[in-house]
Formats: structure tokens, C-alpha cells, sequence
């Protein structure tokens, strides 16, 4: 049985046990009327949206007004004798009311969330006895204002995270676009230095000609390429940080720092060129994949750095095991923003960032980044 499905089976056992109370305790002639409501607004409201096809505001406007449609038949002067006015559908619409205080437009959250209080707090009027009715429906506004608190909060908290990892992702495009700033400048500084030589050996030497214009028609290639990277995630320029010079070097220093860390390079990745702003997103890929292992899995026994390359792409995969992990609690709190910024950056370069449990426990990071075709770029 694969984990996810876990939490769903467990709702669906509390909501068959509450609907096994509704059925013993309710009692004819309006038994199957609120069991039925019972039913359908549970499943309106908790089932997955892909068995629905319903948003969250839909969900609200079939439900609230199906409940409050039977409480009001209910209220005929036939209202029998039972005891349970819908446990399950009250908690079906606490749950939804919650959801839509979380998730709902802002201009629509309020007459949402009235509606499904107003049915939630109306169902105990189903009941013969007006004294427990009044009870019941006294604690279900209650409930329902607490639902709308929990919701909110939750929406606070969701918002407040949005804006860090807007904040991180913004970060990200600051640094690149100052790294590719810096490389832009590198190329066309090279293309006049080369241009100037071509002046001066015009005369004297014009069979050297022809490789010096194809130097600067390759380097000016390179100079576009990386400027409409730049475009792409140009912002206001921060002090900044330095491109690695001799990546293996650096990468080797990395790894040296994090015990049971091991670099494997494919004999074909040393002879790839890479694009500057790539050579620094592959730096800070292994970076931040061996920090998060030294934050979130202290007891892993091995890390494994591997670069590979098909001669197209170049593979990028820092993967550790389980370790042991039992009562760890990482600096700072779990939930970080840093994988995010690094997919801001890898995709900015024509990348692609992957991230999830490794086979037989432990962790992997993925980064795929473009070659320079050609003899241009960073050698690794």
C-alpha cells in the first residue's frame, strides 16, 4: 500500500463509523432523510476532486444549501422522534468551512463561510427537543467559528510562505542575473580584444584572418545566448558572488567537507563545456543537496556526488541513505525554502530540478543542464 493513500483510507473509516452512528441513533419516520443528506454532503464535501471534478466553492454552494434544504423539511410538524440530527454531515461541512476560509477568493470567503455556518448551526433543529436542539446548535457554532479560525490561520501561514518563497525566488534571479552580467562582460571584452588583433595583422598576416572572425562569431553567439538568459531574469543588482573557477576542484572541496561524501565523475563529463551560468548552477545544485543532507540526515552513513553525461545533457545527482534519523529535528525547522530558489535558478539556465525519496530510503537531488556544442564554454 503506498503511503499517500494512508491518510485518505483513515478519513474514510471516521467517516463510515460516524455515519454507523447516525444510522443507530436516528430514528423514523426521518431516518433515511438524514442519513441520505448525511451521505451526499459528505461526499461533496471530503471526497478527492479528481472523483468529483468539483472546486472547493461549487462543493460549498451544493452543500450548505442541501442541508439547510432538509433541516427546513425536517422542521414540518412531523419531525419524529430520533436522536441524531447528521453527525456527519455537521462535520462534513466544519471540515469544508475550514477549506474555504483557507482556500476561497477573498471576495468570495465571507458569504461562503456564512453559508456553510448558518447550515451547520441550523442542523440540530432537526431534533424533537428544543432545549438539546438549542444545545447542539450552540456547540456547533462554536465549532463552526473555530473551523473559520483554523482556516484562517492556515491561510495566514500560506500566505506568509508564498511571500518567502517569492522572496527566495527573487533572490535567486538577483545573483544569476549578476553572475551572467559579470560573463556577458567577459565575452565582449573578449570580442574587442579579438577584433583589434584582426585590425592589426589585416595587413601583415590576412591568412590569420579567418580564424580570428570565427572566434568572434562563436564568442558573440555565446554573448546573445547569455543575454537572453539575462533578460529573462534581469532585476537590480546586489553585491555578489564569484563563479567557480575549476569546478571539480571546487566540487572536490565540497564534498571533502561532508564526512562519507564520495565524487564520482564519468570519464566523458571532463571533456563537456559548459555554459558560465550553468558551471555556477551545477556548484550550487551539489551546495545546497549537501547542506540539506547535513541538516535533515546527520546519521547518513554515505553521500554520493555523480556527474554523468550522454553528450547532450549533463546529469547532476547528490543522493544519500536513511541513515538514522529517530528524535532529529533539523536546524532551523523542516520546510525550507532552499530547493525552491535552486529551481528558479536551474530553470533559468534550461534546466530541470528533480527531488524526492531515494530507492531503499535516504534522499535524491537531480539537476539536467544544457552542453555547449562546440569547444566554447567551461571546460569540467
Amino acid at each position: 500500500m503506498r503511503r499517500e493513500r494512508i491518510p485518505a483510507l483513515l478519513v474514510a473509516a471516521g467517516c463510515v463509523l460516524v455515519w454507523a452512528l447516525d444510522w443507530i441513533t436516528v430514528a423514523e419516520p426521518r431516518a433515511w432523510t438524514v442519513l441520505a443528506s448525511g451521505a451526499v454532503v459528505g461526499a461533496v464535501a471530503l471526497l478527492p476532486g479528481r472523483w468529483t471534478r468539483l472546486s472547493l466553492d461549487r462543493r460549498a454552494l451544493l452543500a450548505a444549501p442541501l442541508s439547510l434544504a432538509v433541516t427546513a423539511a425536517l422542521l414540518l410538524p412531523d419531525r419524529g422522534t430520533g436522536g441524531s440530527w447528521g453527525l456527519l454531515e455537521s462535520a462534513a461541512l466544519l471540515v469544508l468551512l475550514a477549506r474555504c476560509a483557507r482556500h476561497t477568493a477573498p471576495r468570495r470567503v465571507i458569504a461562503l463561510c456564512l453559508l456553510l455556518w448558518a447550515a451547520a448551526a441550523a442542523a440540530p433543529l432537526r431534533m424533537p427537543s428544543d432545549d438539546t436542539a438549542e444545545s447542539a446548535a450552540f456547540a456547533l457554532t462554536l465549532a463552526a467559528a473555530a473551523a473559520a479560525g483554523f482556516g484562517g490561520y492556515l491561510r495566514i501561514l500560506d500566505q506568509r510562505r508564498a511571500r518567502a518563497v517569492a522572496a527566495v525566488r527573487e533572490h535567486e534571479r538577483h545573483e544569476l542575473a549578476r553572475d551572467l552580467h559579470d560573463f556577458v562582460a567577459h565575452h565582449v571584452t573578449g570580442i574587442v580584444v579579438q577584433a583589434q588583433a584582426a585590425q592589426a595583422i589585416r595587413e601583415s598576416a590576412p591568412e590569420r584572418l579567418d580564424p580570428l572572425l570565427r572566434s568572434i562569431e562563436q564568442a558573440g553567439a555565446e554573448t546573445l545566448d547569455s543575454m537572453r538568459r539575462l533578460v529573462r531574469v534581469l532585476r537590480e543588482q546586489d553585491s555578489g558572488s564569484v563563479r567557480p573557477q575549476d569546478l571539480p576542484a571546487e566540487l572536490s572541496r565540497l564534498v571533502a567537507d561532508r564526512p562519507g561524501a564520495v565524487l564520482e565523475l564519468a570519464q566523458a563529463v571532463r571533456g563537456v563545456q559548459l555554459a558560465p551560468e550553468v558551471e555556477t548552477s551545477v556548484h550550487r545544485l551539489v551546495q545546497e543537496a549537501l547542506t540539506n543532507v547535513t541538516r535533515h540526515a546527520p546519521g547518513a552513513r554515505s553521500t554520493r556526488v555523480r556527474l554523468t553525461t550522454d553528450g547532450v545533457r549533463l546529469t547532476v545527482e547528490v543522493a544519500n541513505d536513511a541513515g538514522d534519523r529517530r528524535g532529529h529535528t533539523p536546524p532551523g525547522g523542516r520546510g525550507g525554502l532552499g530547493l525552491i530558489g535552486l529551481r528558479e535558478r536551474i530553470e533559468a539556465v534550461d534546466g530541470v530540478l528533480t527531488a524526492g525519496p531515494a530507492e531503499g530510503g535516504g534522499w535524491r537531488v537531480t539537476g539536467v543542464f544544457p552542453l555547449l556544442p562546440g569547444l566554447a564554454g567551461s571546460r569540467v
